[in-house]
């Protein structure tokens, strides 16, 4: 059963990323479409896979990490950062594959990978 599921690492301070707000789009031709919005929980991760099961579907889709608001929260409300809204754009072309995309971040970068 294919299913995808995304974790949330704060690197500038060496904790889970709790309280991200995360969008996940699917994207056909110029349409999106709102699969599931969500927030990280106290590991990062989100309570539930972002998609499993039937509803798991082989296409081009974007994640939407609102780091801005996370890290503004840390900073106590003082300035914005420079990081606001992470944008990631991949393809699932696995129908059964498990597809996790972990995000480490700072207030200055990101990386990321297909994690397992």
């Amino acid at each position: 059963m294919g299913r995808l599921s995304t974790h949330v690492l704060d690197t500038a301070n060496g904790v889970p990323a709790q309280g991200v707000r995360v969008r996940l789009e699917r994207l056909e031709d110029e349409a999106r479409t709102l699969v599931v919005e969500t927030e990280t929980n106290h590991d990062g991760r989100t309570d539930q896979p972002l998609m499993i099961g039937d509803k798991f579907r082989t296409g081009t889709y974007e994640l939407t990490f609102d780091v801005g608001a996370y890290f503004l929260s840390k900073a106590g409300g003082v300035g914005p950062g420079f990081l606001d809204l992470v944008p990631l754009r991949f393809t699932i072309s696995e129908p059964d594959g498990h597809y996790h995309v972990p995000l480490l971040v700072s207030p200055w970068s990101y990386s990321t990978y297909r994690g397992s």
